[in-house]
């Protein structure tokens, strides 16, 4: 799995020229799944992208990297995003055989933004599959990329 992290003062999506999710401070994050990916690797981005120290303690603060999206109550807005997984290496169109099957991949997105809204926080969307055009008001601007692939280890219990 794959998380674009993006610290926003604002951000929204649109399809078809109609906003579908909109947030204003918070973190904009685009999701990418991978075919191996399952339950483990969500569980840990969730927490990951919810815990992540990258906001500060106010507009003043020298420390650009104390509180998390919780601590300050900001927004988070999802968007599907296949391309993270797409391979530039050879040739010049990208494969994107890591990434998940639509099939699979819509039921681990729809999963991974069920555990982002068991935070309390408030949580928006895109339409996955859909052709979406997002608006990011960077904050920083700040933009991490997270990477979370099942180790060999995870693969036999």
């Amino acid at each position: 799995m794959r998380v674009i992290i993006q610290r926003v003062k604002s951000s929204q999506v649109s399809v078809d020229g109609e906003i579908v999710g909109k947030i204003g401070r918070g973190l904009n994050l685009l999701v990418g799944i991978a075919d191996t990916d399952t339950e483990a690797e969500l569980e840990w981005m969730a927490r990951k992208c919810l815990e992540l120290r990258i906001f500060p303690d106010d507009e003043s603060s020298s420390d650009r990297f104390s509180k998390s999206v919780q601590e300050i109550g900001g927004e988070l807005l999802v968007v599907s995003q296949f391309t993270l997984y797409g391979d530039c290496r050879k040739g010049r169109r990208p494969s994107f055989d890591r990434s998940a099957p639509p099939k699979v991949a819509v039921d681990l997105y729809d999963s991974f933004v069920s555990k982002l809204r068991q935070s309390g926080l408030r949580v928006e969307t895109g339409i996955f599959g859909a052709m979406m055009q997002v608006s990011i008001e960077n904050d920083g601007p700040v933009t991490l990329l997270l990477d979370k692939e099942r180790t060999e280890s995870e693969n036999f219990p």
